[in-house]
């Protein structure tokens, strides 16, 4: 229960954090959000250890969730200071209070690097990432790991599917083609004339999630008794592959616009990447009693509905 608890939630203003927030609030916690424009300001990339004891200190939380990072539209060396190097120096904060708050940390499926095709990644999968953005998640998670081994740390990671859902980030590719739809259904047009969707090829398959049943989970695991699980990675997901090209069909169709799909290699390197991920989340739901329970056409309906609502209306012709 959450109930009358404080958390810190770091990167309370993004994607994740908005719904993570939410989910909190609406369990009775309350929420202080520290994001470079959130109401306590807080750059966690150039935050040194001392800031954010100084943080802990100011504002005691109860649980300490870290939503924050950087993926989309991001240089490695970006990836790196927000995902692994601002990490350690939270641990190296947190380990140094007398009253250790519980530490949620937002791993990711990408940190195991290419999966078995046909079978779940289980949280015993060795990783290893094969993209920048793996790795320095992975760093960051490892630095969570280590101060639960070494300093007695009350820590816990997820490791997160894909997220989707309402307000998906513009730079990831259903955010970017709900946001495409959004903005053909508001122009005025032929009712004949096929919006084109241009995409890079689509051979993936990949396991997604609905970022509410992200916040969900958060909220069980800040929940959990004691200190946590003795073995403290979980995995959330919707513990399915979904064929990504069918997918982008989906929300097309969900659009009701005649859409073509026109996948075509980019002029940019060839993209390190798996092409099949599904996560095993059979432990997040003996330890968390948690379960996916958005469908995917709920999922990625809300998602358009946000990006109409964003969208400029049509002028009168």
């Amino acid at each position: 229960m959450t109930v009358g608890r404080t958390v810190l939630l770091l990167g309370g203003t993004g994607f994740l954090g908005r719904a993570i927030s939410a989910a909190f609030e609406a369990g009775g916690a309350r929420v202080l959000s520290a994001a470079r424009g959130g109401p306590l300001r807080l750059d966690l990339t150039r935050a040194g250890a001392e800031d954010l004891a100084a943080l802990l200190r100011a504002h005691p939380p109860d649980v300490v969730v870290n939503a924050a990072g950087r993926a989309w539209r991001a240089t490695d060396e970006e990836m790196y200071a927000a995902n692994a190097h601002a990490v350690v120096r939270l641990v190296e904060a947190m380990a140094g209070l007398p009253d250790r708050p519980r530490l949620i940390q937002l791993g990711s499926v990408h940190e195991y690097g290419a999966g078995v095709v046909g079978a779940g990644l289980r949280e015993d999968h060795p990783p290893a990432p094969v993209t920048a953005y793996g790795r320095s998640k992975l760093r960051g998670s490892q630095a969570v790991l280590d101060g639960v081994r070494t300093a007695n740390l009350d820590g816990i990671v997820l490791r997160l599917a894909n997220v989707c859902g309402p307000g998906a980030p513009a730079g990831s590719l259903l955010g970017a083609v709900g946001a495409r739809l959004a903005r053909a259904g508001s122009a005025p047009r032929a009712a004949d004339d096929p919006v084109v969707l241009r995409v890079a090829p689509l051979r993936a398959r990949r396991d997604f999630v609905d970022v509410r049943d992200v916040a969900e989970a958060v909220v069980a695991a800040a929940g959990l008794p004691g200190t946590g699980p003795a073995e403290p990675v979980i995995n959330i997901g919707r513990g399915e592959a979904l064929d990504m090209r069918e997918l982008v069909e989906r929300l097309a169709a969900l659009s009701g616009l005649p859409v073509r799909i026109v996948e075509a290699e980019t002029d940019g390197p060839l993209r390190a990447d798996v092409e099949w991920q599904r996560l095993d989340v059979s432990k997040a739901r003996l330890l968390l009693g948690w379960r996916p329970r958005r469908g995917v056409d709920r999922s990625l309906g809300d998602l358009l509905a946000v990006e109409r609502a964003a969208a400029p209306a049509a002028r009168p012709a």
